[in-house]
């Protein structure tokens, strides 16, 4: 007669943690409207750096891994060389600090980034003492 009280609160106890975790996703999705889409540093030329099949945009072949560029896609940023979940987003004055678990060929790490959305541009800051940023333009969303 314990058995199902017990698989019971464990079933509570589970259903109550990924409901502490879902205002995080949440959050985290929500502050991801203005990232979504392809990005090459300002200056660059889009074509140089992504291909498109009409559904989707991606790093040519072959994948130049010093192109100045990142796509977000959901809460996934990919770069040239690195893959990275966005574990969360959260605001930081006029800016936004982006919280990043990324992996590439040899390791995984923690990545803070400070950014800054806009339409078309978008501003990646080094740290909170950087007032001019480097501009990034969206090549697609």
């Amino acid at each position: 007669m314990r058995t199902p009280r017990v698989t019971g609160f464990a079933a509570l106890g589970l259903g109550l943690a990924l409901l502490a975790e879902a205002p995080d996703a949440w959050a985290a999705q929500a502050g991801l409207a203005g990232y979504q889409g392809a990005w090459v540093l300002e200056g660059r030329d889009c074509s140089d750096v992504y291909a498109s099949d009409g559904k989707a945009t991606a790093f040519k072949k072959p994948v130049n891994i010093f192109a100045p560029a990142f796509i977000v896609a959901g809460k996934r940023l990919r770069t040239p060389m690195a893959s990275c979940q966005i574990k969360s987003v959260r605001p930081s004055g006029d800016r936004q600090l982006l919280l990043l678990d990324c992996t590439d060929a040899v390791a995984g790490n923690e990545v803070r980034v400070l950014m800054a959305p806009g339409s078309t541009v978008l501003k990646r800051y080094y740290n909170d003492q950087d007032t001019t940023g480097v501009g990034y333009q969206r090549c697609s969303r």
